[in-house]
């Protein structure tokens, strides 16, 4: 994750990723940074949402603003993806600037070749017991996912098994 904004000290900071974007939301006012302010609110308005979601409104822990920061990130790419297909390349920047903001609150991912490795670690595991081809395809998720945990998006992990099952 990256580190406070500009401006202010970790001691400035309270504890908590979302006291944080609010913090950071403040900054990038006084900075007149309407990108930045503009991103920040629309994810402050999806964590409150998810507060107040089910039975009864509660505070989101660190790992539950998290996942809707990988939410918010995840619209964002799509977004882009389809604006930059319909020939609309200025939204389509903008959304992958916004996704970019998002990004400095989310942990690295796991870079391609990380990824490959550990997947084809489970590939060869499933194939020694006996499983192979397409149909080792549930086990050999079931086996990833916790490995990864949130360092990868499920899709990608997905089509990674894939390639390696089909090549396999």
């Amino acid at each position: 994750m990256s580190e406070p904004s500009e401006g202010t000290s970790p001691d400035d900071v309270p504890a908590g990723l979302a006291a944080r974007i609010r913090t950071d939301l403040t900054t990038s006012m006084r900075a007149r940074d309407e990108l930045r302010t503009t991103t920040l609110r629309s994810l402050l308005t999806a964590v409150r949402t998810a507060e107040v979601a089910g039975t009864s409104a509660r505070e989101l822990s660190d790992e539950e603003v998290l996942a809707v920061l990988r939410s918010e990130a995840k619209k964002r790419r799509e977004s882009s993806a389809a604006f930059a297909e319909a020939g609309r390349a200025e939204r389509a920047e903008r959304e992958a600037a916004e996704e970019a903001v998002i990004g400095a609150y989310l942990p690295a991912q796991l870079d391609d070749a990380a990824l490959e490795a550990l997947v084809a670690e489970e590939v060869a595991s499933a194939a020694a017991a006996g499983r192979t081809g397409p149909s080792a395809m549930g086990s050999v998720m079931g086996a990833v996912r916790p490995r990864v945990g949130q360092l990868a998006e499920g899709g990608r992990v997905a089509a990674e098994v894939r390639r390696q099952l089909r090549a396999g």
